[in-house]
């Protein structure tokens, strides 16, 4: 029923200045080989000098087949909401490619709303369609389902590399929008609201794109002495807060970040004694956490995409027998759901790059300037939870940086969404605390000891009062690194050192 196109075929489809809309939630459920045409399209018209670029809306970030194909080809015109390919990364601090960050959980809405324009494209990995338009998408869900509501058209990617028996694995659920918006139904990681596919109509499926490819997610590092010490202090503060009562008995549900960090801070929770069995409802599904549901540390575990190596995918594939009952996909305007997050007391951990001694958290940016990803979801979750967890280790750039500051350079998660902070030095628990008594914990408990010094005597030049800050100082290890590399250079007394 559907034509049978190659992926040059379906590029010429996509015309200048217009936006498309691709699946995937990080690599895992992005399409491979219709973004590397269109990108070798936009070539090809570039170097006729005819202009060739296309808005380009996602769930988060993709593989290098996209982003970096694209980016490379200087076919992006904007792009939103999050990314983290370095081609891509440079286009945008050098100007060439607008970016615009925005929270995850308000991107699906926010195009069903109008507000990013006409999507005029989708184009939608799936590992199965029927005749009857019934997509099955692979390894992420993302906003595919709004994409496939607003598009004009869609193209399917059809990945054979993820088997048709995924569907069933996937929960797939839009709310309403206002006026006519209800309540999210769900009470438990482990519900299902919505259907197994995302269901359009079938005249809107331009054509099939076979393909073969892997999600290009790379393997993990190797937990380091950093990492694994970030880990347990998370781990030993989730036990202490169960010890005393903080936390119910049963324990709550666990959303983790993504990277090197989240997965040593639960192979720590899966190690400690202390810890209870635990559901997570998140956002990326790692390795850490199937490994946690095969030694049955973890119940159940709800996301929006399974961002794991492709080792461990081949085994959740081989083994979905025991995967199914256990693992949920779902849109990421539901994982991320403000709502969900706060009915169901979610146990918020998350990374950051730099942190102030008010609690303030600087998720995107170095040195107020430069975009590294976005913000992702972070805040969806820090702001809702139960408890919310920031952490980072205590400097970069072998101690040339230290990631706790007296302000931070960009403003992400304000103080009044950070209860706790951790690195590998401890942790600093800012409830119940003035901004005077937090500037004191984080500096004691979460600075390194080269910096600590360093960061009393800015307190001490702050001078007393409600915030221990001052205007003319603010920025003084940031100013310090920028003039000579190191952080640590950094002379409070010296006031030609500080502008103003």
């Amino acid at each position: 029923m559907f034509a049978h196109l190659k992926a040059a075929e379906a590029a010429e489809q996509i015309q200048n200045e217009q936006t498309v809309a691709f699946s995937g939630f990080t690599p895992a459920g992005a399409p491979k080989d219709v973004p590397k045409a269109i990108a070798a399209r936009a070539l090809a018209l570039h170097t006729a000098g005819t202009p060739c670029q296309i808005g380009v809306v996602t769930g988060a970030s993709t593989g290098k087949s996209l982003d970096g194909s694209l980016a490379r080809a200087e076919a992006i015109s904007f792009r939103t909401p999050y990314q983290n390919d370095p081609d891509l990364r440079k286009s945008i601090n050098e100007g060439r490619t607008r970016f615009f960050d925005m929270h995850l959980s308000t991107l699906p809405q926010a195009v069903r709303y109008g507000f990013l324009g006409k999507v005029h494209w989708a184009v939608i990995e799936a590992c199965d369609v029927s005749e009857s338009g019934e997509i099955t998408l692979t390894s992420s869900v993302g906003a595919a389902p709004t994409f496939c509501r607003v598009a004009d058209r869609i193209i399917v990617e059809l990945n054979r590399f993820h088997p048709a028996a995924l569907r069933g694995l996937h929960d797939i659920y839009e709310p309403g929008d206002p006026p006519n918006r209800g309540p999210i139904p769900i009470l438990h990681a482990s519900d299902r609201i919505g259907a197994t596919v995302v269901k359009v109509d079938p005249k809107k499926i331009f054509g099939i794109v076979e393909t073969s490819a892997a999600d290009e997610i790379g393997s993990f590092a190797e937990t380091s002495e950093t990492t694994a010490r970030i880990g347990e202090n998370v781990a030993e503060f989730l036990a202490s807060e169960l010890r005393q009562g903080l936390i119910p008995k049963s324990f709550l549900p666990i959303q983790s970040g993504v990277g090197d960090t989240a997965n040593a801070v639960l192979n720590a929770m899966g190690k400690h004694p202390d810890v209870p069995t635990f559901d997570m409802y998140t956002e990326v599904i790692q390795d850490a956490v199937i490994a946690l549901l095969k030694q049955g540390k973890v119940k159940f575990a709800s996301g929006c995409s399974l961002t794991v190596s492709n080792p461990v995918l081949k085994d959740i594939y081989e083994n979905l027998d025991f995967f199914r009952p256990r693992l949920l996909l779902r849109p990421q305007e539901i994982t991320n759901s403000p709502e969900v997050v706060r009915r169901l007391g979610i146990l918020s951990i998350n990374t950051a790059i730099e942190v102030d001694i008010a609690g303030n958290v600087n998720s995107t940016h170095v040195l107020g300037r430069k975009m590294m990803n976005g913000i992702g979801g972070s805040a969806d979750f820090a702001r809702n939870a139960f408890l919310s967890i920031f952490t980072c280790p205590s400097t970069a750039k072998g101690g040339k940086i230290s990631t706790i500051v007296p302000l931070v350079s960009h403003l992400d998660s304000s103080e009044h969404s950070v209860q706790i902070i951790i690195t590998e030095q401890g942790v600093a628990d800012l409830r119940r605390k003035s901004p005077a008594e937090r500037a004191h914990e984080i500096i004691e408990h979460c600075a390194h000891p080269e910096y600590r010094g360093i960061l009393r005597d800015y307190v001490a030049l702050a001078g007393h009062g409600h915030s221990p800050q001052t205007l003319k100082a603010a920025f003084g290890l940031h100013l310090a690194f920028a003039k000579t590399g190191d952080m640590r250079t950094v002379n409070w007394k010296d006031d030609s050192s500080f502008p103003g």
